[in-house]
């Protein structure tokens, strides 16, 4: 090999390695080794066999979800079940007791203002079976409505408890140990029924016959298919939280828009008594006329079933539900 065929043979080396240089080093520069390897993998979860496994996904999903349903749905509400809506811990007999006391305070009262068999014995009715119920229909809607407000900021300790690491059952302890009554206590109640035996799912399901809100029923049904069906709970609790705070906005924005509307109702159901107590005080024969003749009794017994049909429209008119 002479001087000028040197340099030419080295020359062609060199390209030649260049050549296989870019032809195996490209690949992997640019990037598209990976982007391979993505179509792979795309189509491997496009494939039958993966479509097989996502299909018995949704499957086990709708059963489990038909399992959680199929739970609530003979619960009967029951005399101990009202009073545990309520917040309250009295038994059956202690409730009686509390109705026979009402009943006799109704009834004297009654009686000492009128004198009148009839409206003393529809007193004793009244408060020994209205007037309890009607009290526990007001703490139970009182204790849903502080439930509700906390019920967010729960979720977001059990959210954020689950990607720390924490199980589910720690993270509902630390709520029933440091939240707010009434969340504090009816988590309590879920970990008691743990430590008893109960699975985390049906545990919920008796919370939400105790609070029978849509918010506790999303959230026993997030549970209840994760406890059955697996997936990513933290990611399912936070959407569930941001829904259940923009559903507390949104009542708070009707609520807003609906006062004027409310007021209304209220002026003009409180308007005909008005004017009745000032009629009386100017002239109490001309009023009186009501209520001492048998005509003025049939007329405010039809006024009476007027108006209480007509509050009871308007009322209608200006509730919504979120």
């Amino acid at each position: 090999m002479n001087a000028l065929q040197m340099p030419l043979a080295v020359g062609l080396a060199a390209v030649a390695a260049g050549a296989i240089a870019y032809v195996v080093l490209t690949p992997l520069l640019s990037g598209e080794n990976r982007a391979a390897k993505r179509m792979r993998a795309v189509s491997v979860v496009t494939s039958p066999g993966s479509r097989a496994v996502t299909a018995s996904r949704r499957e086990q999903v709708a059963r489990s979800l038909k399992e959680v349903e199929a739970k609530r749905g003979g619960t009967k509400v029951t005399l101990e079940l009202r009073i545990a809506r309520a917040g309250l811990d009295w038994t059956k007999q202690k409730f009686r007791v509390v109705s026979v006391l009402m009943a006799v305070v109704a009834g004297l009262f009654v009686f000492v203002l009128t004198s009148h068999k009839l409206a003393t014995l529809a007193a004793l009715f009244a408060g020994g079976f209205g007037l309890p119920l009607w009290m526990l229909s007001v703490l139970r809607k009182r204790r849903i409505a502080a439930f509700i407000a906390e019920l967010p900021t729960a979720i977001d300790i059990i959210t954020r408890g689950v990607r720390a690491g924490i199980p589910v059952g720690d993270c509902f302890r630390i709520i029933a140990r440091e939240a707010e009554e009434p969340i504090r206590s009816e988590f309590r109640q879920v970990v008691e029924s743990q430590t008893l035996g109960l699975s985390l799912g049906d545990a919920m399901v008796r919370m939400y016959e105790r609070v029978p809100v849509s918010d506790v029923n999303f959230f026993a049904i997030v549970i209840g298919i994760q406890g059955r069906s697996g997936g990513n709970l933290s990611e399912a609790l936070s959407n569930l939280s941001k829904v259940l705070r923009e559903r507390k906005k949104m009542a708070g924005k009707i609520q807003a828009m609906s006062m004027e509307a409310k007021a209304s109702g209220g002026i003009i159901a409180a308007l005909p008594f008005i004017v009745a107590v000032l009629t009386y005080l100017s002239s109490p024969a001309y009023v009186s006329l009501l209520w001492t003749t048998d005509t003025g009794k049939m007329a405010l017994v039809a006024s009476a079933i007027w108006m209480s049909i007509g509050v009871f429209v308007m009322k209608k008119m200006i509730s919504f539900e979120v």
